[in-house]
């Protein structure tokens, strides 16, 4: 290389350690070959995964556990495609994930090329921004716009798609032109106005409720929220996303709206007069059916996105901007206000319809609760099915950024992965990983990942031989005809764990439960915990009187 040259590979690898990017995680082609060379001369640390499915959920673990960008890189073809999961689920969540793929060579796009794929075009609608690189003096501005993008406003997931001659191609800084990123200017101060009318409709409620979503987990404003609920004694509720929005033991704690939701909460929304939305989307699983949600409330809808404002449902009063911001104005402002009659009827409710007494044994809510008992405060991470819902009931959570579930797209296989990338962003902290088998099997391949990588998280897995939550709704609504839901017993988890050089725990029995996860909690391994589970009851029929169960699936 010329001096004073630099090539588009360097240059990636060069921006990402300006970026103090600590790990990157991915999986070679001949199409990357160029970057992982530089990478090779870097501090930064390369995880392997084994499918890049893994890596971007490694990358979306990452940074949703620390609220800093999560990097993952894979080839142009099949590499780029096996990425798209993890982008969608990303791009769902709203979390700040950065992937670079690689591309055939310039000269042959568009010629179906060996592993080529319009890896833009497939996914602009999963991205808040995509790029293809076509000359490597592009490349600064394009990755430092990536950065921004990912990382500002409404944070989501930026694809690079960079062929392979332009990252060998050489160039001079001086050749780069830096050009204005236009029409990208996220609101971050609410509206004086604004706040200042829903203050007065707060302070003249006569039954609020907030909505506390995912938003402000990702702002940050747990202690803002905290504040203006005890000042303005405004019972909160949340969605699955915003379940590590607000204490979950906090006496104006409702629990989680919605369709798996409880019943005092779906009550709240009901019976409200005012409502704070905050950071929700209002998706159809926390709202039910949109002609009966809130019906009697004026509705206080705080989003930096201004296309999520009455997108689903109406706004009265829009807020656009940062959630912390606004939350922490309207928390400073509002007087010390009581609603004794709304809160007294509410914990009525929530006495007439508890969550369903825990019995012990070797099942999902008992389990949640030992290892709640053993664990404290860990970071609960889950995959998707009947075990994520009884995790949301069942594994209070007490601090920000300590729950973390694929919400949006529901993504099976989502735990794992998300687990090891969540462990190396905090690995002072256990890291805990609630799995179904079928969601467990999806990308245990991923544990040969985080045994060689040394990466020491613990895998409980829910095991009842089927696709829980498809068998629930197969014995709600198809007269229990169950149909390719069920699995057969041929394979040994524990075992599997331990094939791949994890601690591997087979659990039957009640009193085994308690030692399973102590010594799981202690190895300085991956552990997998496979407890087979003795009862299998589905999840609504412990919130009861909800009228969201006129769903459809």
């Amino acid at each position: 290389m010329k001096k004073g040259k630099f090539t588009g590979a360097r240059i990636i690898v060069k921006s990402l350690e300006a970026q103090g990017v600590e790990v990157i995680f991915g999986y070679p082609g001949g199409a990357t070959l160029p970057i992982y060379d530089e990478l090779a001369k870097s501090s930064i640390r390369h995880v392997l995964a084994r499918h890049e499915q893994g890596a971007a959920h490694m990358a979306d673990g990452y940074a949703r556990a620390t609220g800093r960008l999560g990097f993952c890189m894979s080839t142009s073809g099949p590499g780029a495609t096996n990425l798209v999961t993890g982008i969608a689920t990303a791009f769902m969540d709203s979390s700040p994930v950065v992937a670079i793929t690689g591309q055939v060579p310039r000269p042959l796009i568009g010629n179906d090329a060996f592993q080529e794929v319009d890896t833009t075009g497939i996914t602009i609608p999963i991205t808040k921004h995509n790029y293809l690189v076509q000359q490597a003096k592009d490349l600064p501005h394009c990755l430092s716009e990536a950065f921004y993008l990912a990382g500002s406003g409404r944070k989501g997931p930026v694809l690079l798609d960079i062929p392979k001659d332009v990252q060998l191609e050489e160039f001079s800084l001086n050749q780069v032109k830096r050009p204005l990123l236009e029409g990208y200017n996220p609101t971050i101060k609410g509206h004086p106005g604004q706040i200042k009318r829903a203050l007065g409709l707060l302070k003249n409620a006569q039954k609020p409720v907030i909505i506390a979503g995912g938003g402000v987990c990702h702002a940050e404003a747990q202690e803002e929220l905290k504040q203006l609920a005890e000042r303005g004694d405004i019972p909160v509720v949340y969605t699955l996303m915003g379940k590590a929005a607000f204490h979950n033991s906090n006496p104006l704690c409702l629990g989680m709206l919605g369709y798996h939701g409880r019943v005092e909460a779906n009550t709240a929304i009901s019976e409200a007069d005012i409502i704070l939305a905050a950071g929700t989307r209002f998706g159809d699983r926390s709202t039910g059916p949109l002609g009966s949600f809130a019906a009697q409330a004026k509705i206080i809808h705080i989003d930096i996105d201004p296309a999520e404002i009455s997108k689903n449902v109406s706004a009265y009063l829009p807020i656009v901007g940062d959630v912390k911001n606004i939350i922490g104005r309207l928390a400073d402002l509002i007087p010390t206000i009581k609603h004794p009659d709304w809160t007294t009827h509410l914990k009525e409710v929530a006495k007439n319809h508890p969550l369903r007494e825990i019995k012990k044994g070797v099942m999902t809510p008992h389990i949640l609760t030992v290892l709640k008992e053993i664990a404290g405060d860990p970071i609960l991470v889950t995959d998707v099915g009947r075990h994520q819902i009884f995790a949301a009931h069942y594994f209070p959570v007490e601090s920000g950024r300590s729950f973390i579930t694929s919400g949006g797209l529901g993504t099976m296989g989502f735990g794992v992965p998300a687990a090891i990338g969540a462990k190396l962003g905090h690995p002072e902290k256990n890291i805990v990983d609630i799995a179904g088998d079928g969601s467990f099997m999806m990308t245990c391949q991923e544990i040969a990942t985080a045994v060689e990588e040394d990466i020491p998280i613990l895998v409980l897995i829910m095991n009842d031989y089927c696709l829980g939550m498809i068998s629930q709704l197969q014995d709600a609504f198809y007269g229990k005809r169950y149909e390719a839901c069920r699995f057969g017993k041929n394979v040994d988890c524990a075992k599997l764990a331990e094939s791949m050089g994890a601690v591997g725990i087979r659990v039957s029995r009640e009193k085994e439960i308690a030692p399973a996860i102590e010594k799981g909690l202690s190895e300085d391994k991956p552990c997998v915990i496979d407890f087979i589970l003795e009862d299998t009851p589905n999840v609504y029929p412990m919130v009861t009187g909800t009228s969201l169960m006129e769903y459809v699936e």
